[in-house]
């Protein structure tokens, strides 16, 4: 069990073994999806790794801003490539992929739910999911455009002068500051959909 634990690899692919073994005994304790349910399924699958693409991106777009970028300036000089050459790249990775993950699930969700076109147009009935959709594309066109572009200077990764440098530093802190500040209202948005909020 323990070596499960000390690979994260084999920690998610234990996960999604135990759900999968889940599914097969409800499955089989219930006779099976139905055709007429399977729709209905799918759509809650998509639901499911919309969700979960959304908590990574979520996530550490908070740690960034919660955690990462108020810690930066009390860890001493010498310690801090440890966080801009090893953790930084890596969380940065995870961050824009979710991101894109999150876009594209939320949308073939909405397609396969028959309210895509009338959510982007901020229709009656859709409004508030239509809103959060927007806030959400606002947010990861910002993460490849304006984030990801300034980080890599920011980095090292892409190498610019000292003053280049910092700048793009700057401008990817206050292009996560804006997502963060969008975060609160889209997450809002999302949840006051289902639940009549908005």
């Amino acid at each position: 069990m323990g070596a499960i634990f000390q690979s994260l690899g084999r920690t998610v692919t234990a996960g999604v073994v135990l759900l999968l073994v889940m599914l097969g005994l409800v499955s089989a304790l219930t006779g099976g999806v139905a055709v007429s349910a399977q729709h209905a399924w799918f759509a809650f699958l998509f639901r499911w790794f919309h969700v979960l693409s959304g908590v990574m991106w979520i996530g550490l777009l908070w740690y960034f801003n919660f955690v990462q970028i108020p810690s930066m300036p009390k860890i001493p000089d010498e310690q801090k490539p440890a966080v801009s050459k090893v953790i930084a790249p890596t969380a940065l990775f995870w961050f824009r992929w979710a991101a894109i993950a999150t876009m594209v699930t939320g949308l073939i969700l909405a397609g396969m739910n028959g309210y895509l076109g009338q959510a982007l147009s901020l229709q009656k009935g859709v409004h508030a999911i239509g809103i959060g959709m927007w806030l959400g594309l606002i947010m990861a066109g910002n993460v490849w455009m304006i984030i990801w572009p300034n980080q890599k200077k920011a980095l090292g990764i892409v190498q610019v002068e000292p003053a280049e440098k910092a700048k793009a530093a700057r401008m990817a802190m206050l292009a996560s500051r804006f997502n963060t500040m969008l975060s609160i209202p889209m997450l809002y948005c999302m949840v006051a959909q289902q639940n009549g909020g908005l």
